[in-house]
């Protein structure tokens, strides 16, 4: 049954947890976003939706792109493309293991068939990095109007996600988007610019994107 309303999110514990249990129907999710929460699943049994108390952002006008990073971009290490193939691009965010403590596990089947469904309504996006033909690195997100938020990243050779990183950031660009949700701050994210502010702030910032 579709989600029709969630708790608000000041009801969320210390972290982040807001409810546990729903669907991934397309209509939650949107909605779930636009209510600035996300899901989480806990296992494969047990789907979480959060709302932390502090959130991950990148405004686009503090978007860092490093010297070595700049270096290899001018010599076109990778070509990227965007929603050329969605589905590889999310099912290597599922399986690949080389994101630090993060097993990828959250990812679950239903996560898949949610964003994938999400992806044929125009809602989700990826973004792909190629060498001589062959996928290896990517990332992918949501997008509702001029809000966007980032989900999950993978890599098979060094600097492909952050590649697509790049190519993302400059499709938000085009779509004169200026800033995009990171959720929770990573040393992938916190590397391009991405900060914690609060709730609130962050609460506001939807609002006005929405």
């Amino acid at each position: 049954m579709v989600i029709t309303r969630f708790p608000p999110v000041e009801s969320a514990d210390e972290h982040g947890l807001l409810a546990i249990g729903g669907d991934l129907e397309p209509e939650s999710v949107i909605l779930a976003y636009q209510s600035g929460i996300f899901p989480w699943p806990l296992d494969d049994d047990t789907l979480a939706w959060f709302a932390p108390p502090e959130r991950a952002v990148i405004f686009l006008d503090e978007f860092h792109i490093s010297r070595r990073l700049r270096r290899s971009l001018k010599r076109s290490l990778f070509a990227t493309a965007r929603d050329k193939d969605f589905r590889k691009v999310i099912l290597q965010c599922a399986e690949l293991k080389n994101r630090g403590e993060q097993d990828g596990t959250w990812i679950t089947h239903e996560m898949v068939t949610a964003y994938s469904k999400l992806h044929t309504m125009g809602f989700t996006h990826s973004f792909e990095s190629y060498l001589d033909g062959e996928l290896v690195g990517g990332l992918y997100g949501i997008q509702i109007g001029r809000f966007f938020a980032a989900e999950s990243s993978f890599f098979r050779i060094p600097e492909a996600s952050k590649f697509a990183m790049c190519a993302m950031v400059e499709y938000l660009r085009s779509q004169e988007i200026s800033w995009f949700d990171c959720q929770v701050l990573t040393p992938f994210s916190e590397g391009f610019g991405a900060r914690e502010i609060s709730r609130d702030d962050y609460m506001r910032l939807l609002a006005s994107a929405l």
